[in-house]
C-alpha cells in the first residue's frame, strides 16, 4: 500500500510540474489523460522534464541593424562582399517585416555550397551572432537514420528526443539559427528518409507543426532560422533544393590566403595559446611559405590547422626555457611547420 501512495504521489508531482509550465493547452490535456496509464516513473519523469525543458515561448530579440550585420561579417570573414551583400539584402528584408508589416521576420533557407575550409560553417556563426540569435550545429555527415533527426516513441526506456529538439532545448530559445550541416553526405540507404524531413523541416507550411516522435506533440518550427551546407548539390533531393537558396563559396587565392591568415588566423592562434605579440617575431616574408604548398586547398582549413601548430611550437620554446623570444623566417620555418 506504502509503494501504491508513494507511486501515486510521484506521479502527481510530475502532472503538478506540467501544470507549472507554459506548455500548450493541447499538449497539457493530453499528458494528463495519459497519466491514467502511467507505470514506470523512471520513463515518464525522462519524459515531463524535456516537455519542460523545450522553449515553447521563449525567444532572443532580433538585431536587424545593418551595420552591425555588417561589422559581425566582416570581424570573421576576410571578402565575400557578393555573399555578405546577399545576408545584409534579407537582414533588410526581415526588418521591414517587423517594423512596418508587424509580423514575424522569415529569412530565406541559405544553402551554402563549396569545399572544405570555404567558410561555409563560420558564415552560419556569424548570421546568428549579427541578429543576437543562439546557434546550434546538427551535423548529417554519415547520417544513417531520420530518427536522429526527430527522435523515438518515449515508451522506450533508451529513447530519446531528436536533434532538432535537443538544439532547442540547448538554445532555450525557439528562435535559434539552426545549421544543418553537410545535408549531401547522408548515408545511401537512409537518404530517402532523410530528405523527406528535411522537406518537413524546411517547407514553412510544414514546419509549424514539425513532428519529434519522443515529444508526440506538434512543435512550431517556423521561427527558427535554417541554414545548410553542402559540398555540392548533387546527392539533395530536388524537393529539398526547392526550398533552400544556394550560394556558392567561392575558392582562396594564396593572396586571399595570406590576408585571412595574417589578418585573422594568426591573432587568433596566438590568443588561444596563451602567446604575447612580443613572444613571438613572425617575417612578413615567410606568409607566402606557410601558404605553399598549401595553396592548391580550396579553404583555408588546413592553413589554420598549420598557424595553429607553428603558435604550438612556439608556445613550447618558450614555456621549456628554450627560447624567450621566438623569431620565425624563411630560414627556420620548416622547423615549425614540417614539410609533410
Amino acid at each position: 500500500m506504502n509503494n501504491d501512495i508513494s507511486a501515486k504521489e510521484a506521479f502527481a508531482a510530475l502532472l503538478a510540474k506540467i501544470e507549472k509550465t507554459n506548455l500548450p493547452a493541447g499538449l497539457v490535456e493530453k499528458i494528463q489523460a495519459d497519466a491514467l496509464f502511467w507505470q514506470d516513473y523512471s520513463l515518464e519523469a525522462k519524459y515531463v522534464d524535456c516537455l519542460t525543458s523545450i522553449p515553447w515561448d521563449n525567444s532572443s530579440k532580433d538585431i536587424l541593424d545593418l551595420a552591425y550585420t555588417k561589422e559581425k561579417l566582416d570581424e570573421y570573414h576576410y571578402g565575400l562582399d557578393a555573399i555578405k551583400d546577399r545576408i545584409l539584402e534579407y537582414v533588410s528584408v526581415l526588418s521591414l517585416q517587423e517594423n512596418r508589416q508587424h509580423r514575424i521576420a522569415r529569412a530565406p533557407i541559405f544553402l551554402f555550397v563549396g569545399l572544405v575550409g570555404t567558410g561555409k560553417t563560420t558564415l552560419a556563426e556569424s548570421i546568428a551572432a549579427a541578429l543576437n540569435r543562439q546557434f546550434i550545429r546538427i551535423p548529417f555527415g554519415g547520417l544513417g537514420d531520420s530518427t536522429y533527426l526527430r527522435g523515438r516513441s518515449h515508451f522506450n526506456p533508451q529513447s530519446e528526443p531528436g536533434a532538432i529538439i535537443k538544439g532547442l532545448i540547448s538554445a532555450k530559445t525557439k528562435n535559434p539559427v539552426i545549421l544543418l550541416d553537410e545535408i549531401d553526405r547522408v548515408a545511401d540507404e537512409a537518404q530517402n528518409s532523410i530528405m523527406g524531413t528535411l522537406v518537413e523541416l524546411l517547407d514553412p507550411e510544414q514546419n509549424q507543426n514539425f513532428t519529434d516522435y519522443y515529444v508526440d506533440y506538434p512543435i512550431d518550427l517556423s521561427q527558427v532560422l535554417f541554414c545548410a551546407t553542402c559540398n555540392n548539390t548533387s546527392r539533395i533531393a530536388t524537393a529539398v533544393l526547392d526550398r533552400l537558396e544556394p550560394i556558392q563559396m567561392p575558392s582562396y587565392t594564396d593572396e586571399e590566403k595570406i590576408v585571412i591568415g595574417k589578418n585573422y588566423l594568426y591573432p587568433k592562434a596566438l590568443a588561444e595559446t596563451g602567446l604575447n605579440k612580443t613572444e613571438i617575431d613572425l617575417d612578413d616574408l615567410v606568409w607566402p611559405s606557410i601558404v605553399r604548398p598549401l595553396g592548391f586547398d580550396a579553404g583555408v582549413r588546413t592553413l589554420k590547422r598549420n598557424i595553429e601548430l607553428l603558435c604550438r611550437r612556439a608556445a613550447y620554446l618558450i614555456v621549456s626555457g628554450q627560447s624567450k623570444k621566438v623569431i620565425i623566417n624563411n630560414d627556420n620555418i620548416r622547423q615549425f611547420i614540417p614539410q609533410w
